[in-house]
Parts: structure tokens; sequence; C-alpha cells
């Protein structure tokens, strides 16, 4: 079927993308950024049932293959990558859910942990951190998030078991509350090397940016590849349902035109920004 784009979010893979940091040998020009969309059902294909024209969805876009990417006013869906948004949640705050929602996900079930089991994560307050917390805290796991003292009381506001400062002392802050190290760390803030003593042996390391791992004893190296996550409709209506349930609350930094992409981009990429900027037509 094909959306009717009305808001999509900028987040930091679009950056990438922008700056030619992605493979494009496989990619057709004009080369569009873009993963996370919500809209209107403007037309459907042949053998679609369930949906109609007029149905407001959110939606994921692979951006450099596919359908392209998120940044069009008409975005062709293949059925599994969207979902009806969730009720009493505007298109722009739709739009910061797909793509993060589901990334939080996959990290969850890399982690592969069991309710009380503890799950270190950095950067929880941007937004990916903002849904691995408050996914986790769902499924019973025992949280510990980072925080500067400025966001403490946004962290604070979803949930995790303790808070801890972020930066360089974060593994051992860690350690002072479970001395073993926790049984995973979600890396959202891409520490790396800083963070991974912070892994108990025989734990988990989540990497978002494809890295591999060090030499670090006993910790099993796992990378996130939400491009696989393209029509995991389950997922995303397990999303839609956490956020008309409460569980997870979506965060738009701010509504800018669609005109004003580049702005976007770059008050992203100096840092700082809590939730999403929305850009819409």
């Amino acid at each position: 079927m094909r959306i009717a784009v009305k808001a999509f979010a900028v987040n930091p893979t679009d950056t990438g993308v922008r700056a030619g940091e992605r493979d494009l040998s496989d990619a057709a020009s004009p080369y569009v950024p873009g993963m996370d969309v919500a809209g209107v059902i403007d037309e459907i294909g042949p053998d679609v049932d369930g949906w109609s024209v007029g149905d407001e969805v959110m939606a994921m876009a692979l951006p450099l293959t596919g359908h392209g990417g998120a940044y069009v006013e008409h975005l062709v869906a293949p059925v599994g990558s969207f979902t009806r948004t969730p009720r009493g949640t505007s298109l722009e705050e739709a739009s910061t859910v797909p793509m993060n929602g589901l990334t939080a996900i996959q990290m969850l079930e890399l982690a592969g942990l069991e309710r009380g089991q503890v799950l270190a994560v950095t950067g929880a307050a941007g937004l990916l951190g903002n849904y691995i917390v408050q996914l986790a805290e769902a499924a019973g796991l025992t949280v510990i998030a980072d925080s500067s003292e400025k966001d403490e009381p946004l962290v604070r506001s979803l949930g995790p078991d303790h808070i801890v400062p972020r930066g360089d002392g974060f593994a051992d802050a860690v350690k002072q509350i479970v001395p073993g190290g926790a049984d995973a760390v979600a890396d959202c803030a891409v520490q790396r090397d800083v963070v991974v003593p912070a892994v108990r042996d025989g734990g988990v390391f989540i990497d978002v940016r494809g890295w591999e791992g060090n030499t670090a004893p006993g910790v099993r190296f796992e990378r996130v590849f939400v491009f696989s996550e393209y029509r995991s409709f389950d997922k995303l209506e397990r999303l839609r349902h956490g956020v008309e349930g409460g569980t997870i609350v979506p965060r738009v930094a701010e509504v800018l035109p669609a005109e004003r992409a580049g702005e976007a981009h770059q008050r992203l990429e100096a840092g700082g920004t809590r939730g999403r900027f929305v850009l819409t037509w």
C-alpha cells in the first residue's frame, strides 16, 4: 500500500546515510534517508485485506534499499512494515516509535535475560535508551541506567531501578550495585571499550553500530541490525500496545517543517537532543 506521509522522525542513522557512511553500491539515486514515518493510507494494492484508505499508520522504511527512505511525501510500504498508530497519539509522536522501538526490542532479545536479571543501559536519556529502559522494566528486569545530573529527572521518570553517573566511571558504578557485573549491557551511547567491564563473566554486550567487540574474556558480543525487522508486524503491534498502555512514552523534541531537514540534522549532530526532531509536510 501507499502512505501519504505526514510526519517523519530524524534519527542518527539518517545523518549517517546523508554523510555517506552507508554502502551505496546496491542503491540507486536519489539517495533518500529516513526510517521512521507516520501518515495516512491513500492507496491499497491488490490482495491486501484488513486496511482501508484513510487509516492512520506508522511504519519503518529502509533507506537505500527496497522502497527507499522516509523523507518522501508518499511511501510505498509492504504489509508487515506498518501498523496502526496508537490511540490517543499524534502522527508526530507515532513517527518516533517504529525504528527505535524495534531496535530496543531486538536488543532485549539479543540479551536474552530472564525476570530479575540485570540490564545496564548507557545513553538512557536518548530516545532509544528511553525505550529500552521502559521495555526492560515492563519485562521484569532490574535496570541500571546512566544519566547526567541535568538529565536525571527524565531518566528517573522512565522507572529504572538504579541510576548511575554517565561517562568513564559507568562500569565501576555498576559494579558497586552488582559486584560481579551486569548480566547484559545495552550500549546505546556507543562507549564500547569503556563500558565492557560492566558486564559479568558470561554476560552479553550489545552494540548498536556494528562493533564486533574486543578481547574481553567471558563476554558475548552481539550487534543490532534493525534492518532485519522491516516486516516485523507482531513487534510493531507490541509497540503500539505499549504506547497505548503507557509502557512506552514517545518523545518529540521539536516539530519542524520538512524544508528544515538540514537544520534538524545539524542540531541532532551537535548533541544534547532529548527525543526526536520530527519533520512534517
